[in-house]
Parts: structure tokens; C-alpha cells; sequence
């Protein structure tokens, strides 16, 4: 299966490469937001850091939350949406997932998005047709599962990889991404087969 790549609302798919002032700015970002955390790591200093205007920034980006949003789709790229099987697919965006959380900025810039996003609604639309819409869609065109059982699919594994982020600091490490691969597998196999046992009992 040739990989995938999820489309952005504008038509033009998310990831690398970037160039010129977008990629300063970008590099900026995460480097802003680990060094000084996400909270302290405004549009003011994040300008300072890549070497442009703070308006030059505004001018792409109206708030820091769409700013990191779109930073967020850089670092993430298109999915790697591979293999011979729907345990291959799965297995490897996990692990994509994982390690691009990994990188030095990319986990604080998305905790804090997240975080951010409980209480403004505004982000929260653009994080879900930004940034988890276009992976959405890629992932259900690959699996050939319903949106109900892909958006389960990204809660758990984002939600355990940035909780466990949040609470150490460090990315996870390897055995426990091994531990979450198996447990996703287990579940979305045992669930594929007790729906197939019911539709072939009716």
C-alpha cells in the first residue's frame, strides 16, 4: 500500500519540507517552547527567536494557538500510512506518533495546545479540522474502519503518549510504546472479530 497523506483543509497536505520564513518560525516555536515551556513561550518571544517582526508572524498566524497548530502539522508530516495489514498500518503510526512526540518541543507544544484548548473553543476548532481531521480521514480511507473507532484509536494513543509526557517530562520509552502497540492491536482485533461472530449470526 503506497503511503498516505492526509490533505489540510486548504488542499495542500500537511508536513515537511517548509522554507524560508515558515521554517524559522517553526524551528523557533519548538525551540521557544523547550527552553521557557509552553506558557511563557509567547508570539513576542518566539518572533525574537526566529529573527522576524512579531507582526510578520501575526500576519500568518492570528493567535499562538493557531501558530502552534500549524507548527504541529510540520513536525508531524503526512502519515505513514504502511503495510501489508491493518495490524502493519496501526503499528506504524503508533510508533510514528511516539516518536514524533519525542522530539525536542513537539510533546510541550502539544500538551499545552491541548491544554489551552479545554477552555477556548476557538483552538479546539482548529485542532479538530486542522490537525486531527486530515489524520482522521487518512486513517479510516487505510483501515477501513468508521470514524467512531478511529477517533477511539487517536484518543487512546495520543492521550497515553502525552499524558505520559506530561507526567515525567520524557518522551516513553520504547517497551511501553511496545506495551501500547500490543494493547491497541488486542483490542481493535478483538473487536473486528466479535463483529464479524455477530454478522454472521444474523
Amino acid at each position: 500500500m503506497p503511503p498516505t497523506t492526509p490533505a489540510s483543509p486548504s488542499g495542500r497536505p500537511p508536513g515537511r519540507p517548509r522554507s524560508g520564513v515558515n521554517a524559522e518560525v517553526f524551528a523557533a516555536t519548538l525551540r521557544t517552547v523547550q527552553e521557557l515551556g509552553y506558557a511563557r513561550a509567547t508570539v513576542e518571544r518566539i518572533a525574537a527567536a526566529a529573527g522576524v517582526a512579531k507582526s510578520t508572524v501575526y500576519r500568518r498566524w492570528p493567535t499562538k494557538g493557531a501558530l502552534i497548530v500549524d507548527c504541529l502539522l510540520d513536525a508531524f508530516g503526512p502519515a505513514p500510512l504502511t503495510g501489508a495489514s491493518r495490524a502493519e498500518i496501526m503499528t506504524s503510526t503508533i510508533r510514528w506518533i511516539a516518536a514524533t512526540i519525542g522530539e525536542p518541543g513537539v510533546g510541550d507544544a502539544f500538551a499545552g495546545a491541548f491544554s489551552d484548548a479545554v477552555s477556548d473553543p476557538a483552538l479546539r476548532e482548529i485542532l479538530s479540522a486542522r490537525l486531527q481531521d486530515p489524520y482522521r480521514v487518512a486513517l479510516q480511507d487505510a483501515l477501513g474502519e468508521p470514524e467512531r473507532r478511529v477517533l477511539f484509536f487517536i484518543d487512546v494513543v495520543v492521550g497515553v503518549l502525552l499524558h505520559r509526557m506530561g507526567m515525567t517530562g520524557a518522551p516513553m520509552a520504547e517497551a511501553d510504546v511496545d506495551a501500547l502497540v500490543d494493547m491497541v492491536l488486542t483490542h481493535f482485533g478483538a473487536d473486528r472479530e466479535a463483529e464479524a461472530a455477530g454478522s454472521g449470526q444474523q
